[in-house]
């Protein structure tokens, strides 16, 4: 009698799916919330958005916001590399709980309904595909019983788990979202690009960005450099600016990516044995942050290149970068400077939803395109 309850209860679960998903590929309108946490430890980023399918993709996002985190939270989440597993576990708990209360107060404030689901990238607490582990933080399924909503996440662990780097994830967003830019490249703890090539996308880290302009900026007492203004009246140092060019990963074809390990092993260390003035520092790393860029975008000279993140608003690497390229480079809405990523890791999740390819093999170098990501339902 057990072993036949145990059977009917497999079917009716096998069933249940199958309806899931036939019903998910017979919409064509989702309602669901994106969220994002980058390395440069601004905050959560939250956007509600609906998508709808017809011949291609579209979205509309209703309403954005990211929620700064405290200084303990900062404290935490950037000494995570340095922790033990154990510790990371403990802090997975507490941060999912964190995370859930401000999503609950993002749909409490902007009085949501009717949400398909809660589509979340959690935070980034170890990233080394080299040695087939990526963990982020804030993915537990207790989300979905304190959120009260079905949530989409943990979309990384399955590409590493199929030999891929587990990044970039966006770039999907930016072929099915963006087509109309030649390039789209992301300015955020990291610089990452994203375009067609021999009707393939690929996609890569480029450089490290916020990660290391805020690092020395809040050695100088600020959050960040607002607008490069501290930059702006500092002086390039050539050796330095040599040495950061030289670094082997530039070197390294894709599919690649960047890490925080990486920047405290090979770009912090770099830049402290020259005990330069912070300006120095901030003016050196834009210069190379521009050579870097400029460096892929050189092979089409009259692109257009979409630059979102929070990067756009450092006003001086902006027209550094205008300077070195031949390509036309633009800003489009705050929304989509801002919320970019919280708006892909949406349509991540919906397209997990349809069982649909959200990962390329192709920019992750993973074995197979896939579709990543875990559903967790109430």
């Amino acid at each position: 009698m057990i072993k036949s309850d145990v059977k009917d209860n497999s079917l009716l679960a096998y069933f249940q799916s199958v309806l899931l998903f036939l019903l998910n590929m017979i919409k064509s309108v989702y309602n669901v919330i994106g969220v994002m946490s980058g390395t440069s430890l601004d905050g959560i980023d939250l956007a509600h958005i609906t998508f709808e399918i017809k011949d291609s993709w579209t979205f509309k996002i209703h309403n954005a916001e990211t929620i700064p985190y405290s200084e303990t939270w900062k404290k935490t989440l950037s000494d995570l590399v340095n922790c033990n597993l154990e510790a990371i576990q403990q802090i997975d708990e507490q941060y999912t709980t964190y995370l859930s209360e401000t999503i609950n107060s993002f749909i409490k404030k902007h009085q949501l309904t009717a949400v398909d689901a809660i589509c979340s990238h959690g935070h980034t607490a170890l990233h080394q595909p080299e040695n087939e582990l990526t963990y982020q933080i804030g993915n537990l399924k207790h989300i979905a019983s304190l959120t009260r909503q079905k949530v989409v996440c943990d979309f990384r662990v399955q590409d590493v788990k199929l030999g891929g780097q587990g990044a970039p994830l966006v770039p999907i967003g930016d072929q099915l979202l963006f087509s109309e830019y030649d390039y789209c490249i992301n300015l955020g703890g990291f610089a990452n690009i994203s375009f067609e090539k021999h009707n393939h996308r690929i996609a890569f880290d480029i450089c490290p960005v916020n990660i290391v302009l805020n690092y020395y900026s809040q050695k100088a007492g600020l959050d960040y450099d607002a607008y490069g203004n501290m930059a702006s009246e500092g002086q390039i140092n050539q050796f330095l600016l040599q040495d950061l060019n030289a670094l082997e990963f530039y070197q390294s074809e894709p599919p690649k990516s960047l890490g925080l390990e990486w920047v405290n092993s090979n770009i912090i260390p770099m830049i402290d044995t020259y005990q330069l003035e912070i300006k120095d520092i901030l003016r050196t790393v834009v210069e190379h942050i521009s050579i870097q860029i400029n460096s892929i975008l050189k092979e089409n000279t009259k692109a257009s290149v979409l630059v979102t993140g929070g990067g756009v608003y450092n006003t001086f690497l902006m027209e550094r970068l205008k300077d070195l390229s031949r390509n036309e480079i633009s800003n489009p809405s705050k929304a989509i400077i801002e919320f970019k990523e919280a708006l892909i890791f949406g349509l991540l999740g919906v397209l997990k939803l349809r069982n649909e390819i959200n990962c390329l093999a192709s920019v992750t170098g993973a074995k197979r395109n896939h579709s990543s990501g875990i559903i967790h339902s109430l």
